[in-house]
């Protein structure tokens, strides 16, 4: 067998091996996904900026690299977001604390508490808000493209 002839299979879509130039197509959900696994297994990169406020959220700006931002979030104990959808497609990761989701759908409203270290991709239709119904701060992860299509 002639492995020259086998793809590449870490290539993830982007790099042609022969060298020619493609045309550069915006991330995959799971190209952000994988982008934001990758970002919660080096907390050293990122850890020194986390910033506390009980007044509200604090949201730090990380990367804006290849057509994604990346930023991290604390949450206050108790904040709120407000009822909201996103525009584009976002990924995020809780990395510590608690937040619970309700999404409003027209099937009706649901509740769920979010568990740390699990993607999860929203955006569009998906209504919903967060509450950090814990006794401490927590914290997310998020990657979004940067010009939502």
């Amino acid at each position: 067998m002639d492995l020259d002839l086998a793809p590449d299979l870490m290539m993830r879509g982007q790099d042609d091996p022969h060298g020619r130039d493609l045309l550069k197509r915006p991330p995959t959900v799971g190209q952000l996904a994988s982008r934001i696994r990758d970002l919660a297994a080096r907390p050293d990169g990122w850890w020194h900026l986390v910033g506390f406020d009980p007044a509200g959220p604090v949201r730090v700006p990380l990367d804006d690299v290849d057509g994604v931002r990346l930023w991290l979030t604390t949450w206050p104990p108790a904040h709120r977001t407000g009822v909201h959808d996103h525009v584009a497609t976002e990924v995020s990761i809780l990395i510590a604390g608690e937040l619970v989701e309700v999404s409003i759908a027209e099937e009706g409203v649901a509740e769920r508490p979010l568990r740390a270290n699990r993607v999860r991709v929203h955006g569009g239709t998906h209504t919903h808000e967060l509450t950090n119904a814990g006794p401490a701060f927590a914290i997310t992860l998020h990657a979004q493209l940067s010009t939502p299509t």
